[in-house]
């Protein structure tokens, strides 16, 4: 059964080769000259100066927000006094501005600006 799966499996592998000056048939990924794609559907990471920028604006833009006291620093519901309701409301928003679906068990550990920046600014797809 493993040898039937294994030729089955290595009749489907294409490995890409090179010939190099000896004559020697060496994998396409040993060469120095190859470059490698970044995983990310995009090439440019979002700066950590943007997404400071965008998330302050969402929670400046929340109407039981007061604008001056939003920080980077600022706790939604200690600093803001927002609810768990209000909570999901921004959470819902930054996926919205930045164009990403946030897990429900990371949503709930949002709770404030920094852990918002820091899960967007790390997120590959952020955009």
């Amino acid at each position: 059964m493993a040898s039937a799966l294994r030729a089955a499996i290595l009749g489907h592998v294409r490995v890409p080769v090179v010939v190099n000056g000896s004559n020697l048939l060496t994998p396409l990924w040993t060469h120095r000259t190859t470059s490698l794609r970044s995983m990310s559907s995009h090439d440019d990471h979002l700066e950590k100066t943007q997404v400071i920028d965008r998330i302050l604006d969402i929670v400046k833009s929340f109407p039981k927000v007061d604008p001056s006291k939003v920080t980077p620093e600022v706790h939604f519901q200690k600093d803001l006094g927002l609810d768990s309701l209000d909570n999901v409301e921004i959470i819902m928003a930054i996926e919205e501005e930045f164009k990403l679906e946030i897990p429900d068990k990371e949503a709930d550990k949002i709770d404030s600006c920094a852990l918002a920046i820091e899960y967007v600014y790390n997120h590959p797809m952020a955009s």
